[in-house]
């Protein structure tokens, strides 16, 4: 399937994605010969559920990832993961800090070896 160019989907609205995301899921599901009534059983809700995202109605977030978990497309959602990654300045900020060698002093805070 092609990939919306950025330019494409800055000159979207919200229902243009609303009718691609259903164009996608009536697309996958037509790909694995899946009935909209087989689906839904699938993902867990009901037909006409199916039926409405595919034509662009509004839909929750949850059910969007149930049918998508059920078409086994939950790639869809990669570019969410939100990791940290750290500057290679603040890793070797990091590094600089980090002991290198013992000084020996703290194995007997209590100075207990004179006694």
């Amino acid at each position: 399937m092609k990939e919306f160019s950025p330019i494409e989907l800055k000159r979207m609205t919200d229902d243009m994605i609303i009718n691609a995301i259903g164009a996608f899921i009536r697309s996958e599901r037509l790909a694995k010969n899946l009935t909209q009534e087989k689906l839904a059983d699938r993902a867990g809700v009901h037909r006409t559920t199916i039926r409405d995202l595919e034509l662009g109605r509004r839909s929750t977030l949850l059910t969007l990832i149930q049918v998508l978990r059920a078409l086994d497309q939950l790639q869809a959602l990669k570019l969410f993961k939100v990791s940290k990654e750290i500057s290679p300045l603040a890793l070797a900020k990091l590094e600089m800090k980090e002991r290198k060698r013992a000084s020996g002093a703290m194995d007997d805070p209590l100075n207990l070896t004179d006694w």
